[in-house]
């Protein structure tokens, strides 16, 4: 499996990348973050998707044929998209709340009408931040880490270790590279990585599934930086002391506590998500569980049937 491994490795290096979707408007932006305009002007609430600050937010919007951003206009929804950019070199004290209160929060306040906001991974727990400072007209997580207690103990060791590793690096650069998040989610399933690349050996070249890989690992391996207060706020406040599950996260001096939201909320989760276990999920008003892998709901072969669609029910039985 080894030398398949390889032989897929160099095809992934060497292959030809399809040529990315078409660019959207920009309607807002803040600092190095933007809000990117997918759907048009329907009388209804805007629909905002706050990916992770973890990997570009494209994974929402990988392809022609692999885009919920695209499904969700095709479906009529005012949809838009939060794209965190690159943090600033004087950005290395923008933490978390920070994400809230200065980067998201004052784009939302350009919309016309209060948003149902969508959150994936991360950016499921920023939502809710948003949602606890700002009326939102619903809220919607997708394998979002709110409860850490939920992970299994091994890997928040494993996680605590990297950090303490890194840390000193990290402080003196005032961000967190990529690559010491990644190998963090390496280290979680080594094997995965030789499995995934010796199926790609044997990909058909230029089908559709040869593509999506591309475009799956090519997001997977790229993004900017994490500032550094984001980092220690990931690594410190919520993998080792789980201030989001015991509710002691706080912005603007406020507690951030999904159960008391007073709009409509939806947690979805998946069983089969190895990188954001289901018991790892908030508690929400309305909760369903899927049986998909954490990037696999968004952009696998039955992410539309099991989460785009249904998704899309929901957001239109609350006005969006």
């Amino acid at each position: 499996m080894r030398k398949r491994a390889f032989r897929g490795l160099r095809k992934y290096q060497e292959a030809i990348r399809p040529a990315p979707p078409p660019a959207v408007p920009v309607v807002a932006r803040e600092g190095s973050a933007r809000l990117l305009r997918y759907g048009t002007e329907n009388g209804r609430h805007p629909v905002v998707f706050v990916p992770s600050l973890i990997n570009p937010p494209q994974v929402l919007d990988l392809s022609g044929s692999r885009s919920m951003l695209r499904h969700m206009r095709a479906a009529g929804h005012d949809a838009y998209l939060v794209d965190w950019g690159t943090p600033a070199a004087d950005d290395g004290a923008l933490g978390l709340d920070r994400h809230v209160t200065d980067r998201l929060l004052p784009m939302l306040a350009a919309l016309p009408r209060p948003p149902i906001l969508v959150g994936y991974c991360l950016g499921g727990n920023l939502a809710i931040g948003a949602a606890a400072l700002q009326p939102a007209r619903a809220l919607a997580t997708i394998a979002a880490p709110w409860n850490f207690d939920g992970f299994p103990a091994a890997d928040r060791e494993q996680i605590g270790a990297l950090w303490r590793s890194s840390r000193p690096m990290c402080q003196r650069l005032d961000y967190v590279p990529m690559e010491v998040l990644q190998s963090g989610f390496w280290a979680m399933d080594p094997a995965r990585t030789i499995r995934k690349y010796a199926a790609f050996a044997g990909m058909e070249p230029g089908s559709d599934e040869e593509h999506a890989f591309l475009a799956v690992e090519d997001w997977a391996n790229g993004g900017p930086p994490l500032s550094y207060a984001a980092g220690r706020d990931l690594f410190e406040q919520f993998y080792a002391a789980n201030a989001s599950g015991r509710g002691e996260w706080h912005i603007d001096g406020r507690t951030v506590d999904p159960r008391r939201l007073t709009c409509p909320t939806l947690s979805i989760r998946s069983a089969t998500d190895r990188i954001v276990p289901a018991a790892a999920a908030p508690e929400m008003g309305e909760n369903t569980t899927l049986s998909l892998g954490h990037v696999g709901m968004i952009v696998g072969g039955n992410g539309r049937a099991m989460l785009w669609e249904p998704l899309s029910q929901w957001l239109s039985s609350h006005g969006g």
